[in-house]
Parts: C-alpha cells; structure tokens; sequence
C-alpha cells in the first residue's frame, strides 16, 4: 500500500486533505473562474456531495497561502493569492429546533468569531450582529470581506414537514441573510450553498444578487468525481480490491462502481460519482448504500405518503427548468425536492424553441434500491425481514412464471398492511405494487407507451415478458363476498379487456420470450384477485 494516497472519508478540511497525502479531485479552476466572472454565488448540491469540502477550499484560496495549492492549477495560473478576512458559517451546525432557538444559535456562532478576531459582541439580534462583524472585518483589514455559508437551507428543510416552523425559521434567515446585498459594497466574494433552493418570495427574496450556477453547465462538475477520472484518482485502490475475496468474480470493477455510484448530473452530459458513497466503498470493500443510510430522509416519505401518485411520475419525468430550480416552503412538489436532494438527476436536456425540457431519472443502483425500499417500508409499515422473505418468493414466482404463487404472496402482503395506512386511491395501490417490484431488482418499467396507449407496468426477464394492467375498485367495509366478487369481476374483465383491445402485447412478440399478460383488481384492505393470459 506503499504510495497508495488515504481516502479522506469524513474530512471536509482542504489544509488536513493536502498535507496527510489524500486523494483530492482539483476544484481550483472553478474557483478561479468564480473569482475572476463575479462575486456573488449560490449552489445547490445533495448532502455529502463536496460542498463543504469546495466553500473550506475557497476560503484557503481566500486566506492567500499558495504554497498550500502547490501541484494544483490554481497555483501556476495567474492569481495572486492577496489575503482576505473570511466569515465562515455553517448552518448543519446551527440548533433550530424553535425560531427563538435559532436566533440564539446564530448568535452563539457570530460570537465565536467575534471572540476570534479579539471583538466584543454589543448586539442581540443576529443580523445586526453579522452586519458589525462584516465592518469590523473590514476596517481591521482594510481589505473586502469573504462571507462563506454552508448548508444556509437546514434549519428549514429539518421541518420540511411542519409548516409552521418551517415558516417562522425561514423569516428568522431571511431577515439574516438578507443583509448580504446592503453589504455588498463591503464584500469582495459571497458563495451560498445547500441542498434546496427555495423562491425570491422566500428566503431568496433578500438573495436575489447572488448568481445561482446550480443548472450551469460550465459549473456542472463543481462537485462530485467526474466518472472518467475515477481511473486517474482511484487506480491503486481498485487494483487492490482484484485480490480481495468478495472481488475475484467481478469482471470489471470499476464498471460495477459506475454501475452503483455513477449517475449524478446537472447538465444531462457530464456524469459524477457520488463522493461520500465511492470513498466509503474502498473503505468497506463492499457494495453498500452508504450515502443514503447516512441520512435519514423521513421528509421525502412523508411527503410521498400523502401524495402516492407522485412516485410513479418520478423516474423518466419530463419536466421544466424552473421546476426544478426552487421550491416554496409552504407549497412542496416532490419532483423539484427529490431533484435537489439527490433522489433524481438529469439524464439529458431537449433544446426546444421555448424552455428547455429536462429528463430526470433515479442516478445509480444504490439511490434506486435503498429508496424503494424505503418507500415500500413507508407505505407498508412492513419490517426489513418480511420485505426481505416477499422478494425472494416472488422473484422465484416471476422466474418460474408461477403467477398464482406470486398472487398468494402479494395477498398476505397487502394483507399485512395497517388498516389506517391504505388510502382508497388507485395511485396508492399502483405505488406500493411498484415500489414491491422494484425492490426485487427488477428493472419494471411503469406507463410504458405503446400503439394504442399506455401499459400500466411492464417487468422483462431474460425468457419472460410480464404485461400488467392494474384496476382499483374501492369496496365499501360491509361488502359481502358476493358483491366483492362482482367488483372483482368487473375490474378484471375491464382490465384484460383494456390489454387485449388496445394490443399491449404486441409491442413484445416476435421476441422469442413467453409473454405473459396478466389483470390484477385491487379492493384495498389486502383484497387482490388476477387473470391471466399467457402466450408462448
């Protein structure tokens, strides 16, 4: 392991990075650039995808110590390295639990930095606070001020799910970062970062200076590991792995990584790899969803909970810029939110005359596999261990082409669903049957267009094509069995009809796979009959 560079897993501190000898992906020519077109910047990333390891690398370019920049490309360009006095907040940081408590949070924070520079602190509200440290700043060292703010959305989207806090929370930062554009004549450089961003009649209403390079396609790679350098950074790592047991079957390991941890996007061309998820990879030595079980994304659930039908939209959605762009706090849509947070990503962009449109898509393996099975546990209520036995048997029952044995087992788990859980919605039943295929590693396709319409689901196997059309009928409580056979029956007959007039299947023959064509009718309440049709 001798010359093997460290993987700096968890250090987000660029001076630690370079002097301990770790792996570091060059961001210094996006700096430059950022310094050299402007002053005022907001970027939107995913969590632990290198924001604050990119705002701590600013602020050393800031703090004017070249040497630390040596081999990288910032170092021969023509900057100068002048020192400026830099402010750094980081709002992961900041207690937000009340809008009270948050002010007092801030407080404590700018008094740390006023103890630092040897200041005393007169003030009690925060942004008169923040406003004389940025003066006192200034006039120390009679150079411009450097404001760094890291995750600046947190203490709104930790209640993303209670309106009311979420609100005050977000008029207590407005009021905060809303100084930053009165400042502005005593500010050399601003860079705002967090997951979401949220409109001008929100927080961004005392932001609109700043220039959002999120959807830039110049800025694109600005976090994350470009996938084509993964060799160039990484080569020593993943040559030691063709030794390790759990790889000597794996014909191409760094494909198998792309496959897992590749995907992220923001201009539909370049694709990066999530850093949090690859460095904890070589760290294991195992496939796992490492970023996605490092935080939990309760919000998410919720938020789908309520609106079921928005899952089925989310994987090859079409969909606006500025939908993607920003969000109201108390007017959530799950596509933008899923978008920012890194639960979607851009797949490609169509030019248009107008707007352009852009393809969004689930990134990798590990966001699509962790995050169904999430959803179905949220929709369900059903522990890791039943999900776990279900999918083994219906896998074999789709193997086999045993859907009988597939309909039994889908029964009992409906069945298994809490009574107050089920919403007598057709799109509740289409999302968790989705989300129940999904996790199976099934590549299941939804709203599959054809000729004549649009296939409800469609699940292909390397022998096998499972055409399926879902009905729901909602069934009163005190139906007896006889009137439940009768909605049964009708649903059934309605979608069988629906797969045979409008010609599903045809789309799959001539594939030389069985085609299976299969009715499901859903009652709620783990009531779920199927006809099938099956052809070889």
């Amino acid at each position: 392991m001798i010359g093997v560079k460290r993987l700096p897993l968890g250090i987000q501190n660029f001076k630690e990075i370079i002097e301990g000898d770790y792996v570091y992906v060059d961001k210094s020519p996006y700096i430059y650039k950022l310094i050299n077109e402007g002053k005022n910047y907001f970027l939107s990333r995913p969590r632990r995808f290198g924001k604050s390891l990119l705002l701590d690398t600013i602020a050393e370019v800031f703090h004017g110590d070249k040497e630390l920049f040596k081999g990288l490309w910032i170092y021969d360009s023509d900057y100068e390295f002048k020192p400026h006095p830099v402010i750094r907040l980081d709002m992961s940081n900041i207690a937000n639990k009340t809008p009270e408590v948050l002010e007092e949070s801030i407080m404590s924070s700018l008094g740390i930095l006023y103890a630092a520079e040897g200041f005393d602190v007169n003030n009690r509200i925060a942004s008169d606070a923040f406003v004389k440290l940025i003066l006192l700043l200034w006039q120390k060292y009679n150079q411009k001020v450097v404001v760094l703010i890291d995750e600046y959305d947190k203490p709104i989207l930790d209640h993303i799910t209670d309106i009311e806090t979420a609100t005050a929370n977000r008029d207590v930062l407005r009021g905060f970062y809303g100084i930053l554009k009165s400042m502005d004549p005593y500010l050399g450089f601003t860079f705002v970062t967090g997951v979401s961003k949220f409109t001008k009649t929100s927080i961004f209403s005392g932001l609109n200076h700043l220039t959002d390079i999120s959807m830039r396609e110049k800025y694109a790679d600005i976090c994350g590991i470009p996938a084509e350098s993964l060799g160039e950074h990484f080569s020593e790592h993943i040559e030691n792995l063709k030794t390790h047991k759990r790889f000597l079957q794996c014909d191409s390991i760094e494909g198998k990584i792309l496959e897992w941890y590749d995907g992220y996007s923001w201009d539909g061309e370049s694709r990066l790899l999530n850093p949090f998820s690859l460095l904890s990879f070589f760290r294991a030595k195992k496939f796992s969803g490492f970023w996605y079980s490092s935080g939990s994304p309760r919000f998410l659930l919720d938020l789908i909970k309520t609106k079921p039908e928005s899952y089925l939209r989310l994987n090859n959605a079409k969909i606006m810029e500025y939908m993607l762009d920003s969000v109201e706090v108390d007017k959530i849509t799950i596509e933008p939110l899923l978008f920012q947070t890194g639960y979607l990503t851009v797949k490609e962009i169509t030019q248009t005359t107008g707007t352009p449109i852009y393809h969004v898509e689930i990134p990798n393996y590990e966001v699509r596999e962790a995050f169904n099975l999430h959803i179905l546990a949220s929709l369900t209520e059903n522990d890791d261990v039943m999900t776990g036995r279900v999918r083994t048997e219906v896998f074999g029952a789709l193997k086999t082409g045993d859907l009988q044995n597939m309909l039994e087992i889908l029964r009992e788990f409906f069945a298994s669903i809490p009574y107050n859980l089920h919403i007598d919605l057709e799109a509740y039943y289409h999302s968790v049957f989705y989300t129940f295929m999904s996790v199976l590693g099934l590549d299941m396709e939804v709203e599959v267009s054809v000729a004549k319409g649009r296939v409800d689901a469609v699940i292909e196997l390397d022998d096998k094509v499972y055409v399926m059309e879902l009905k729901y009928k909602k069934c009163p409580p005190e139906a007896g069995e006889e009137e439940k056979q009768q909605l049964f029956e009708e649903a059934l007959a309605e979608a069988m009809g629906q797969i045979k007039e409008r010609g599903y299947g045809e789309k799959y023959r001539g594939s030389g796979k069985a085609i299976y064509e299969a009715a499901f009718a859903f009652l709620g309440r783990g009531e779920i009959e199927l006809l099938i049709r099956d052809e070889e």
